[in-house]
């Protein structure tokens, strides 16, 4: 269990990194040749890229919060696949949110040095309003 609740944490880590746009914490959610596939920044290789591209695709005044649930963890040694569902809302300060978006979160956790870590990250667009 201790396992699980140490990967799904890995999912609450990842919300709050985007959200807070804390790019310099991504190694802490990440492994360094982490794999990334998503409809918004289509397929990037290692934390370095991952990092700049986050850095890039920041909008101006724009803020998210996502909200993931159901996660799913099964563990095989030192290694994990996890899925989950996440809702992310856009919006501007003070503001309702203008954009929301359900997805699919599937990924591959390892473990190491420092803890469980996301290897791969595959993100499906399930709807947008």
């Amino acid at each position: 269990m201790d396992d699980r609740n140490e990967i799904t944490d890995l999912f609450s880590r990842l919300s709050h990194l985007l959200d807070d746009k804390r790019w310099e914490d991504a190694h802490t959610v990440f492994t360094h040749d982490v794999s990334v596939y998503s409809p918004r920044n289509g397929e990037l290789h290692g934390l370095d890229e991952l990092v700049a591209f986050m850095r890039q695709a920041e909008v101006a005044e724009e803020q998210t919060q996502h909200v993931t649930t159901d996660v799913v963890v099964d563990v095989d040694g030192d290694q994990a696949a996890a899925s989950a569902n996440s809702i992310v809302y856009f919006f501007r300060d003070g503001q309702a949110p203008h954009r929301t978006s359900g997805l699919r979160l599937a990924c591959a956790a390892v473990r190491t040095a420092q803890g469980w870590r996301l290897r791969e990250s595959r993100t499906t667009l399930r709807w947008m309003r």
